[in-house]
């Protein structure tokens, strides 16, 4: 075994994830997209379609949002504005947090929603209702957002929404699922705070952590029209067979399915006329700056997609399956490869470790790629830097980490029955600890071989 230079590939993938945050810093973000000249907020890319404000139209500027990258994308839009920001009122994730002017942070958990999260909402709610046509909101959403927006709809508890979003999380559920569910038993997501806002003017500024960039999905879309229903809420339920969903969000999905109750709002609904929905970061934008570096690193690179989902495992196994590939005809690139692959898979809960989606993909990798020549290494990371409920970003693995845990006397196998790749890659050393990162584009995933 080359240790040097397997040590080398480790310290360039590494590089590389670090690379990847670059672009998608919120705060840089927000300053690619937004700008103002002669009080004019235009709002857009350079030589791309743009919508220009009049700021002087507006008796009051106040901005509002919540996710684990607003902080940074809020302290952007205070510096733009200056003293033309009248307050603000945000929810981040406890420790996502800067150093703000006018605008009011409160920390509140993620994945789980927790009470600081319901304040928080419910004091926006309350101030967006007082709005009127000459007040113009900057809202800041980013991955997230849905569980720190999280003011529950009338009638069902904190605890309750707790509970169905832990049930959704563990089976397996789609993002898009989950958000799905999370809209009709809210009083903010699915467009809600569009309604509430109206008819004041929104500028919806998004971090996207969604696969393909869906609007109504990012941060279950609170000033975006909803293109799901009651319906669709209910089926998913019934999808994954859950038992013991709190009968009050059972009773409000089947009173909605049934017209009791009115939906969310849709494309063509009035609310939306003075919104102006805009994307400033995606995973394309991760993977784009981690292929620039790999190239630099002298690797030949293939961005396989920044779409991927599914189950956690199974996608480990195809991209083990392109590693072995390449390593056997250099195909679907020669050697030495970079392989790079974004979006969000799940993970269907068996066990009961302690681990996250990446570090469940880089112990599936770690036992497909044992044995094989030693100048791989495996890396997957969340942009945010909290893989799961740990403080971990992902891990990176190489075909000696499952050997490394059999010294340490640990099955890989084992630990991955348990979904407890975090307590395998925390003997093995394997973890990639970034720290939060205040940003959130989904996952960045490598595959180097030299």
């Amino acid at each position: 075994m080359d240790k040097y230079l397997l040590k080398r590939i480790r310290t360039e993938a590494k590089a590389i994830f670090r690379e990847s945050l670059r672009p998608v810093n919120p705060y840089g973000a927000v300053k690619n997209f937004v700008r103002i000249e002669n009080d004019q907020l235009i709002l857009g890319k350079d030589g791309e379609k743009q919508n220009t404000l009049d700021l002087k139209q507006f008796d009051r500027i106040s901005l509002v949002g919540g996710g684990k990258a607003t902080a940074p994308m809020a302290l952007a839009m205070e510096e733009l504005l200056g003293e033309r920001v009248r307050t603000g009122m945000i929810n981040v994730k406890y420790g996502f947090t800067e150093k703000l002017g006018v605008t009011r942070t409160v920390e509140a958990s993620h994945p789980l929603p927790d009470e600081n999260g319901v304040k928080g909402t419910e004091a926006i709610l309350d101030y967006l209702a007082k709005t009127n046509d000459k007040d113009l909101i900057i809202s800041l959403i980013s991955g997230g957002g849905s569980a720190l927006l999280c003011q529950p709809a009338q009638g069902i508890t904190l605890g309750e929404k707790q509970t169905l979003t832990g049930m959704l999380l563990d089976c397996g559920a789609s993002i898009d699922e989950i958000n799905a569910v999370r809209k009709h038993i809210s009083a903010a997501k699915g467009g809600q705070m569009a309604r509430a806002a109206f008819p004041a003017t929104v500028v919806n500024l998004m971090l996207s952590d969604v696969v393909g960039d869906k609007m109504d999905v990012i941060a279950s879309g609170p000033f975006v029209p909803d293109s799901s229903t009651f319906e669709d809420a209910l089926g998913i339920l019934r999808k994954y067979d859950l038992k013991g969903v709190p009968g009050s969000i059972v009773q409000r999905l089947e009173d909605g399915a049934q017209g009791r109750i009115p939906d969310t709002p849709k494309e063509g609904d009035s609310v939306f006329l003075n919104v102006f929905n805009i994307i400033v970061g995606s995973n394309i934008l991760a993977l784009e700056a981690a292929e620039k570096k790999a190239g630099e690193l002298g690797y030949n690179t293939l961005i396989l997609s920044s779409l991927i989902e599914g189950e956690t495992r199974d996608v480990a196994r195809v991209h083990c399956a392109i590693l072995r590939e390449i390593c056997r005809s250099d195909r679907p690139t020669q050697k030495p490869a970079c392989i790079i692959s974004g979006g969000e898979t799940t993970v269907t809960m068996r066990g009961k470790g302690l681990g996250g989606r990446n570090q469940e993909f880089c112990l599936t990798s770690a036992v497909e790629i044992a044995g094989l020549p030693e100048k791989m290494v495996v890396l997957s990371g969340g942009t945010d830097g909290n893989d799961g409920p740990t403080d971990a970003a992902g891990a990176v693995v190489d075909p000696y980490t499952v050997e490394r845990g059999r010294k340490a006397g640990l099955s890989a196998v084992d630990f991955l029955d348990n979904n407890d790749a975090y307590h395998f890659f925390e003997k093995t050393e394997d973890l990639l600890m970034s720290g939060p990162t205040n940003t959130n584009v989904m996952d960045v995933r490598l595959l180097l071989v030299r």
